[in-house]
C-alpha cells in the first residue's frame, strides 16, 4: 500500500460510491437541508448551512491531497440520485489501519440496503485490496442508535476516550471507539452479505 491513495470508485448492487467532487456539496446540501438536526445532531463541525457544506467539502479534498482521506459521495445505483457521503479517514497505511466515518444517509434512503452495502464495500476494499489489519469506526458517546448499528456490522466496541474532542457548539464529547479485525473479516464479510440478501 502506498502512502498516498488515489481516489476509487467501490460499486456493488445497490450503490456506487464516487470520489467526492466540488460539486458534490451543492446536491449533498439540497437533500440534507430539511433534515439538518436529525443527520447531523452528533457531528462534531457545523453543517448549517450550504457554505457550511462547501467549506467542508473543501477541507475533505484538502485532506485526501495530502493521503489523510480518502472520501465519496454515495449513490443509490437504482435512481442514480446521490444519498449521502462517507470516506475512510485517520488513514495509516504504513501500519495498515484505517478508520470509516464521516458518514451519513439522507432520510429517504435509511434503513435500506444503501448504508449497509457502503460500509461492505469499504470494508471489503480495506482488507482486501489494502490488506489492513484493523478497520477502526468511532461515535458520539451519546449516540445510541450509531452504536448499535456499528455492533450490527459486526465490530467489536473497545472503550470510550472521554473528552475526546470538543464539537462546533463546545461540547465537550466522549467518543467510542469499534474496531473489525482482519480475521474477524470473513465472518462480517458473511453476515453482510446474508443482511444484504435479505433486502
Amino acid at each position: 500500500m502506498g502512502a498516498n491513495e488515489a481516489p476509487v470508485t467501490l460499486q456493488g448492487k445497490y450503490v456506487r460510491l464516487e470520489p467526492l467532487r466540488p460539486e458534490h456539496a451543492v446536491k449533498l446540501w439540497e437533500i440534507a437541508k430539511d433534515h439538518l438536526h436529525e443527520l447531523f445532531r452528533w457531528i462534531p463541525y457545523r453543517l448549517e448551512s450550504l457554505e457550511d457544506f462547501q467549506v467542508f467539502n473543501r477541507h475533505i479534498l484538502e485532506e485526501q491531497k495530502r493521503g489523510l482521506t480518502v472520501p465519496f459521495a454515495t449513490f443509490e445505483r437504482k435512481s442514480g440520485q446521490i444519498a449521502g457521503t462517507t470516506r475512510f479517514m485517520n488513514m495509516d497505511l504504513p501500519n495498515r489501519k484505517v478508520e470509516i466515518g464521516s458518514t451519513w444517509i439522507a432520510p429517504r434512503w435509511q434503513r435500506t440496503a444503501v448504508n449497509t452495502e457502503a460500509k461492505f464495500l469499504m470494508l471489503q476494499h480495506a482488507f482486501e485490496v489494502w490488506k489492513c489489519l484493523r478497520v477502526e469506526l468511532k461515535t458520539d458517546s451519546l449516540n445510541q442508535r450509531s452504536r448499535r448499528a456499528i455492533l450490527r456490522l459486526g465490530a467489536k466496541e473497545e472503550g470510550t476516550l472521554r473528552k475526546h474532542m470538543v464539537t462546533w457548539n463546545g461540547r465537550q464529547r466522549d467518543s467510542v471507539y469499534f474496531s473489525i479485525l482482519d480475521m474477524e473479516w470473513p465472518e462480517v464479510k458473511a453476515g453482510l452479505e446474508r443482511k444484504m440478501e435479505k433486502r
